[in-house]
């Protein structure tokens, strides 16, 4: 790096921070990380922040003798949703709509994001946002923490992704969803992996959920041709009407407080129950002996079919759809109200639409190519030119302040203890000591190390870095390392001994 004089514009931000304060105060129903984000921002203090960048493309600084400046990204960026709104207001033929959506304190404003954008989103644009003075601020920002695949981090260049298009080239949408929602990292990082997705397809959304849909409606097509009258209702009947009763307002909160994963599990409850009260009531063996107890199962079962159905259209919404049409209804299950999927209205006699296998079985061979895929993208290393630089070819990154960097804390380690991560030939365990505190930290360095070479090695550390899960193992910190042109990785050490805890400034 060069260092050299520029001049820039400056957002003094710290001019709100008492304003931003005393806004998150009352936020009490926001997730914790963003809340403890944005306290340690507010301990350190709110200094000025550079929003022009010496670039050579971008948004040009709209300032006199600035020109030659470019707008930081994320001081546009946001300022762009807007004027997206705008823009479409404008193309409707409505061109003052979208202050609706910025201007009236009647709409809500929700930020999702990741863990990483909490700054820019629950600091620097609602402090622009106060110093325009007219436009609303975010309702919520529930952001979430990373989603690694197959136990590393996401590489759209080395092509180790899951790519939408060709996922739904072999699989259908809703097992994906519901997979993401699923494991979705609301409070700590999360790993999809192809093993697990077929899992909770095949034992979750097959076995449970689809299982109790297509018994449902294959009974009462073949036996009352149609949904049943209800009879008597014994004691198992009024817990199975109690559940669908009680459903919609608990799932519903869990949603609307963006717990997606708990609303999941209450979603694939309800349908447990439903599996085991059709079980209990043994409708097979009552049509012989007691064909109004079997209607009045049947007719029960029907209904838990429909609230299931509304319940799970936010997730899974092309199944939700085709369970609307097997029930025999016309319209679409989009368009029914919430706070009525648990009230008991199927008319007896209702004709039932052709039913159909909602979610079919994931087999071991359809996802073995995946896996493989994965596997060889990620012994693939980025192209030398990409990672090495010359006099020839000059590095271009995204310039940071001194104040981003200064947030780095940059310590140094000590080794204790090394060992392979097992079914992991990329992946080291080691045990850390800084200063006084023993860390262990996950490495991806087993291709370069044997775990003897590392023991009793003073490395440079990040040490303020947020725990991660990898592969099941807590890593609390990242070490640094050198890549040379030929992909090799080189441990920073220091070159003289240094006490471990010592900062690395």
């Amino acid at each position: 790096p060069v260092l050299k004089d520029t001049r820039h514009l400056f957002f003094k931000l710290g001019d709100f921070q008492n304003k931003l304060e005393t806004w998150l105060a009352d936020k009490t129903n926001w997730k914790e990380n963003v809340l403890n984000y944005c306290r340690g921002w507010f301990k350190e203090g709110l200094g000025e922040r550079a929003v022009t960048r010496d670039l050579k493309w971008g948004i040009q600084a709209p300032a006199a003798g600035y020109e030659d400046k470019m707008i930081y990204v994320w001081f546009e960026a946001p300022i762009g949703y807007i004027s997206a709104t705008k823009e479409w207001a404008e193309r409707i033929g409505q061109p003052d709509k979208w202050k609706e959506y910025w201007m009236d304190s009647r709409t809500k404003l929700v930020h999702f994001i990741g863990k990483d954008n909490i700054v820019f989103h629950a600091i620097i644009w609602p402090a622009m946002i106060m110093a325009h003075g007219d436009l609303i601020l975010p309702a919520d920002i529930p952001a979430n923490e990373f989603l690694n695949l197959q136990g590393e981090k996401l590489s759209t260049s080395r092509n180790y992704a899951v790519w939408l298009g060709e996922y739904l080239e072999k699989f259908p949408p809703d097992p994906l969803r519901y997979y993401l929602a699923a494991i979705a990292p609301e409070n700590k990082d999360a790993d999809f992996t192809w093993t697990e997705f077929q899992q909770r397809n095949n034992s979750e959304l097959a076995d449970i959920l689809g299982n109790f849909i297509n018994r449902t409606l294959t009974f009462a097509k073949r036996q009352f041709n149609g949904v049943p009258a209800a009879g008597e209702l014994n004691e198992l009947d009024r817990a199975m009407i109690q559940v669908l009763e009680k459903a919609p307002m608990e799932i519903g909160d869990l949603l609307e407080r963006y717990e997606l994963r708990r609303g999941l599990t209450s979603l694939m409850d309800v349908a447990r129950f439903a599996n085991k009260y059709f079980n209990d009531q043994q409708p097979w063996a009552t049509l012989k002996t007691n064909r109004s107890q079997c209607a009045t199962t049947i007719n029960l079962c029907l209904h838990a079919v429909r609230t299931l159905a509304i319940l799970m259209e936010p997730v899974l919404p092309f199944s939700a759809e085709k369970t609307w049409a097997m029930l025999g209804y016309s319209g679409s299950v989009h368009e029914q109200f919430w706070d009525e999927a648990g009230s008991l209205t199927l008319k007896p006699g209702h004709r039932l639409g052709q039913e159909q296998i909602l979610f079919s079985k994931i087999e071991d061979k359809q996802i073995q190519p995946e896996i493989d895929r994965l596997a060889a993208a990620s012994k693939n290393q980025p192209p030398a030119a990409a990672v090495t630089a010359s006099a020839e070819t000059p590095v271009e990154t995204m310039q940071i302040s001194y104040d981003d960097f200064s947030r780095v804390q940059l310590r140094l380690a000590q080794v204790l203890k090394a060992e392979k991560v097992e079914k992991a030939d990329k992946l080291l365990r080691l045990e850390i000591q800084v200063g006084e505190e023993k860390r262990q930290i996950v490495a991806g360095i087993a291709k370069h190390y044997t775990p003897e070479q590392l023991i009793g090695k003073t490395l440079v550390v990040v040490a303020n870095l947020q725990p991660a899960k990898i592969r099941g193992l807590e890593s609390n910190g990242m070490l640094l390392a050198a890549e040379d042109e030929n992909g090799q990785l080189a441990v920073l050490t220091p070159d003289r001994p240094v006490q471990s805890g010592a900062k690395v400034k």
